[in-house]
């Protein structure tokens, strides 16, 4: 990803400015370079505006947008302001990122270590005795539950105990390799999770199951490609850090 700034000040009729914005905005829509795009009107100085444009990387910008046929269309609707610029640069991120408090995290909203803990130790009171997917655990151990809790804590926002203390997402994918998981067992896993979620009175309002249950989608269908015979999937990688919405993206 790389992440394009063009700073404006604009002399004059802002609100065409915007408009004229909001019609070439129609061109980065249809852009499969870009990823999302934001403008932005400074508070204190209202001529002055950023426009924020995420693209796949600077060379699909450069070579594939620009070379491509959206790019008239859009270079249309603002021609008339490129000598307003005063910045336009292709900014890399860094791993300094993260979000505030304004927002609390899955893992607070959830309940913290503890509601996770109850989540897990329900939910595998109910594993033990499923006669589809027990089996795959007859040999767990018994600190198994706190440790998926743990899991499930990082991945939602929460400490990263499970990083420090269990080897993080090389160990988790290791519980998986050969597995042979199937679908019907994926789908009971993440049925019996939603029913362990009511079970222990985790929050039910829609925002916070439709993350809760999108990772669980997302997760359990690379666990059972994971799982298959002759898979190689990558040794090391980070355990994934889940927002209200947001899927880990996919890193090339």
């Amino acid at each position: 990803m790389t992440v394009e700034y063009i700073r404006y000040r604009i002399s004059g009729d802002t609100e065409s400015f915007e408009q004229a914005y909001a019609r070439a905005a129609r061109f980065l829509a249809r852009a499969p370079q870009c990823v999302d795009y934001e403008l932005s009107r400074c508070a204190e100085e209202p001529s002055a505006y950023v426009l924020r444009i995420t693209w796949t990387s600077a060379d699909d910008h450069l070579k594939g947008f620009r070379g491509g046929d959206l790019f008239p269309g859009f270079l249309a609707e603002i021609r008339g302001y490129i000598e307003a610029i005063e910045e336009m640069r292709h900014y890399e991120p860094t791993s300094v990122r993260g979000a505030g408090a304004a927002v609390p995290t899955l893992y607070d909203w959830g309940g913290g270590a503890e509601a996770f803990e109850r989540l897990t130790e329900r939910f595998y009171e109910k594993v033990v005795a499923d006669d589809l997917i027990g089996p795959l655990f007859a040999h767990m151990d018994s600190a198994h539950p706190r440790f998926v809790a743990m899991w499930l804590g990082e991945v939602f926002g929460g400490p990263a105990r499970y990083t420090e203390e269990r080897g993080g997402y090389a160990h988790m994918l290791g519980h998986h390799l050969g597995k042979a998981i199937t679908e019907p067992q994926r789908r009971r896993w993440v049925s019996l999770l939603a029913d362990a979620a009511d079970d222990v009175g985790l929050p039910d309002d829609p925002e916070f199951r439709s993350a809760f249950m999108g990772y669980l989608e997302w997760g359990t269908r690379l666990a059972v490609a994971n799982s298959q015979p002759g898979a190689t999937p990558p040794g090391q990688a980070p355990v994934p850090h889940w927002g209200w919405g947001v899927a880990p993206p996919y890193l090339g």
